[in-house]
């Protein structure tokens, strides 16, 4: 097993050498708007997953992911032979390619945490000149000393 920060070194060097090659040597257009986000390889340094996600032609625009996965698909071999004439390993890894889900999931939260904003909101906004259910003091407030409770107390012990 090779050393971890070895791995990583490796990873981030995939990942350079693969987003150059999808921007200046592969020409499938389906590839044009494809960025790669991270990389991970195994521990023995024979596979690399490579993370990317696919952004639309405009803003409002439906990303295609089944395209740039076929693109990508095409293209493995290729880029595997980049990937081993730039990092100069023994054994050039495998790759597989996985869609990046962290925009959708990020998105997501947002989302959560913009809901959760509005109902935080509306709690303030209906607790404002609210008054509370009980007394105002619930707390009890010690029992005075009287002469009916001395004399109980005189009684008890004699």
């Amino acid at each position: 097993m090779a050393d971890p920060a070895r791995a990583r070194k490796l990873a981030k060097r995939i990942s350079q050498i693969v987003a150059s090659a999808i921007e200046h040597e592969v020409k499938d257009t389906r590839l044009d708007y494809v960025t790669i986000t991270d990389t991970k390889v195994t521990g023995d340094l024979h596979d690399a997953t490579v993370y990317y996600t696919v952004l639309g032609e405009k803003l409002d625009s439906v990303p295609d992911f089944a395209g740039a996965a076929a693109a990508l698909e095409s293209a493995r071999g290729m880029l595997r032979t980049k990937v081993g004439q730039g990092t100069g390993v023994r054994y050039t890894p495998t790759l597989t390619f996985v869609a990046d889900t962290i925009p959708e999931e990020s998105k997501r939260i947002e989302d959560l945490l913009a809901k959760a904003r509005e109902a935080d909101a509306e709690v303030a906004r209906r607790a404002t000149g609210a008054q509370h259910a009980g007394e105002p003091d619930p707390y009890k407030a010690p029992r005075e000393d009287t002469e009916d409770d001395e004399f109980v107390e005189e009684e008890s012990r004699g």
